[in-house]
């Protein structure tokens, strides 16, 4: 069984209107267990609605989308929240700035659950976030009463990754997670988050403007195009790809050249 099936997804924003915008054009997208797929594509190319629409933020106009076995294309968003773990582009989207950190981790462990009219972190708790903290070699299990406004934006996105792995989600879902950092800081994130998707074998879709990181990470790759997947490459091919053969590629198959500032000079 596929960890995740998108089947003949269609989404238009403003239909009949002058602002209409076919945003999913006939979308087929299937994963199987422990992918970590790398998303790219220009401008408008429909990469994030994908995303929005697999997290239900979007309800779809046509289509089916199943996640591990259950048909959730119906289900609103708060409903599919326990399948998925998701890290947004901006740092601050995923955590809560003034809370301490021992406490959003807490909150991100008992999504879901029922909750009580006391608040408390249990010491069994503290003792599994300090280590889940440990692997990310930032020093923030010595920090765990700081609040998390005072982190920097690396360290905040590596822990609101943490947080979207901790119950182990259906899938993953990484939305240019490191567009917002510095070089460095990005490069340590993308090395966390594959070391969290592989040690907890998740299955997992990253988008990216960074050709080079979806060569680099991932055990597959696939390019959208107007709304719909034009490219996927996995395996040997996906080791031997470079970016120049995988701009030929793009040219071949969609008949134009991609006019995108941002993926031609990362």
């Amino acid at each position: 069984m596929n960890k995740l099936d998108i089947t003949g997804v269609h989404k238009t924003f403003n239909p009949g209107t002058i602002n209409e915008k076919k945003a999913l054009n006939d979308l087929n997208l299937h994963l199987q267990d422990g992918d970590f797929v790398q998303i790219i594509g220009g401008n408008g190319a429909g990469k994030s609605t994908m995303l929005n629409c697999l997290a239900g933020m979007f309800p779809v106009d046509a289509g089916t989308i199943v996640i591990d076995g259950e048909d959730v294309t119906r289900l609103p968003e708060y409903k599919r929240a326990n399948l998925l773990g998701r890290v947004f582009q901006d740092p601050m989207m995923g955590t809560a700035a003034n809370m301490n950190i021992e406490e959003n981790l807490s909150l991100a462990l008992h999504r879901g659950q029922k909750r009580g009219l006391r608040w408390a972190v249990t010491n069994e708790d503290r003792d599994f976030f300090s280590t889940q903290l440990k692997m990310l070699d930032l020093g923030l299990e010595n920090r765990m009463t700081s609040k998390v406004g005072l982190l920097s934006g690396g360290q905040r996105q590596a822990l609101t990754l943490l947080m979207a792995t901790l119950r182990r989600p259906k899938i993953l879902l990484l939305d240019e997670h490191t567009a917002a950092l510095d070089p460095k800081t990005a490069a340590k994130v993308l090395e966390l988050s594959e070391k969290i998707i592989a040690e907890n074998h998740l299955t997992a879709m990253m988008v990216t403007h960074n050709m080079r990181d979806a060569i680099r990470h991932g055990n597959r790759l696939i390019m959208m195009h107007n709304g719909h997947i034009i490219l996927d490459i996995s395996g040997e091919e996906k080791k031997k790809l470079t970016v120049e053969s995988l701009l030929e590629q793009f040219t071949k198959v969609s008949g134009s050249e991609l006019a995108n500032d941002r993926m031609l000079l990362s």
